[in-house]
């Protein structure tokens, strides 16, 4: 498993440098020093490995986003805090990788988005019954369909008509995003909370 594991991985910064499509089997079987018969004996197309790899990533920012989930006591806290690794998979998400999935592998890139959505909204909901327990998120709302506005609202940044992305700044808009929705799933006490970190 572990080769598996850095073998995926290795592929993955391929796919990330130089795009979906620019990226061919021949090339990745040369990168490992493997020949091309041995590489499609482990997949059977460039579309299968480039599956296989968009759940590697996948797999990691979720188990990044469940170790902090899972360390930090707080839920209003978890929201706010910032994480290295999460920032750099949003920063990286208009990368050429994204740019030549959806144009040249529309099918795949809208079933990793769905698995993404999916496994991202699992996390939220996890928050928000943290939170619920801890008395700082309301309880009048639907936690599922709340995660996959938040989740929408993230990653529009990129495609919506309505965002100038030359006057308005990744980082500032995801900031931005984050407080729309944890003031929109906070109490009082979880607003308390919210504005005792902010101060901090």
């Amino acid at each position: 498993m572990e080769e598996k594991t850095i073998f995926l991985s290795k592929a993955a910064e391929l796919f990330i440098e130089n795009g979906a499509k620019t990226v061919t089997m021949d090339e990745i079987a040369k990168e490992f020093g493997i020949s091309k018969k041995t590489l499609y004996q482990k997949y059977k197309n460039k579309e299968e490995l480039l599956e296989e790899v968009l759940k590697h990533k996948l797999d990691e920012v979720i188990d990044r986003l469940q170790y902090l989930d899972d360390n930090v006591e707080n839920a209003v806290e978890r929201m706010i805090c910032r994480d290295e690794e999460i920032d750099k998979v949003s920063h990286s998400n208009n990368n050429i990788l994204i740019r030549q999935l959806l144009k040249y592998y529309p099918a795949i890139f809208h079933k990793h988005m769905l698995n993404f959505s999916a496994k991202f909204a699992e996390v939220l909901v996890h928050n928000i019954e943290k939170g619920r327990q801890q008395g700082l998120y309301r309880e009048d709302f639907n936690p599922e369909i709340y995660a996959k506005i938040f989740f929408q609202l993230v990653m529009s940044y990129d495609s919506s008509p309505f965002f100038d992305t030359e006057v308005i700044e990744r980082e500032y808009f995801m900031q931005e995003a984050l407080m729309l929705y944890i003031n929109a799933i906070t109490n009082e006490k979880g607003k308390e909370v919210l504005k005792n970190l902010q101060q901090k």
